[in-house]
Formats: C-alpha cells, structure tokens, sequence
C-alpha cells in the first residue's frame, strides 16, 4: 500500500521495539486503507495523529502495549468489542495492543470508516447532537 508518509511518524515508529513497530505499521496501513485522503502528522511534540476532516485515531507507544486512540465521542459502533477501554470517556476510547497479539483488521477498519464518515458529517459532537 502506498500513501504519503510523514516522516516524523515514521521516525516516532523506529525508535520502537521491533513488536511496537510491527503493531504502528500495521494500524497506519488499515487507517490509510480505510480511507486513502487521511493524513498523518505530529501533534502534542511526538505523537503520531491520522486525520481526516478531524482526528480519527494517534498512536502512543507504552512500555507494554501500543495504544490506539479512537476519536469518535464513544458513538462508533463495536460489534467486535475491539475497544479495550476508555468506555466512558466523552471524546476517545482505546484499544490497547500487547506483543503477539493479533490485530482484528476487519473491525479496525470499520471503527476507521464509522470516525471517518462522522468527521464528514461535521464531526462526532455535531452527529451525536443531531442523534438527540
């Protein structure tokens, strides 16, 4: 898959672990895959954001896991229960992958789409207001 890179996340992504790198490069592709105009760049210094229309999900690399910030105001469906946390937060939950394993790509993909699709819309805040 090609899509232009932002060469600050691809240097966030090298100064990984192999296990961390391998995990980032997977959801950058799925996220790029999921909608070929999202766009990648750094914010809060270091952190690896992809947006389209707004954010869609950043990367954060912990000791023991990479976690995955979803922005979609807790609207987006998961039928797969792939989001490991942040439930009730207003804005982003999380999905927190762990050396080994393995990452749903179908239902990754989905959530992209659903966030994607609500940032056209005006965004999670204007589409839950319109929900009532």
């Amino acid at each position: 898959m090609t899509y232009e890179k932002d060469p600050r996340v691809d240097d966030y992504i090298d100064r990984l672990p192999d296990w961390q790198q391998e995990i980032c490069h997977r959801v950058r592709d799925i996220v790029h895959a999921a909608d070929p105009e999202v766009a990648e760049t750094i914010k809060r210094t270091v952190q690896p954001y992809f947006v389209l229309r707004g954010n869609v999900c950043a990367l954060l690399a912990a000791k023991t896991h990479v976690n995955v910030f979803l922005y979609d105001g807790g609207i987006v469906p998961d039928p797969e229960g792939i989001i490991t946390g942040g439930h009730e937060n207003k804005t982003a939950r999380m999905i927190s992958y762990h050396e080994g394993e393995p990452i749903n790509a179908p239902a990754l993909t989905e959530l992209f789409r659903h966030i994607i699709a609500n940032n056209r819309a005006g965004g999670w805040r204007k589409v839950k207001a319109a929900r009532g």
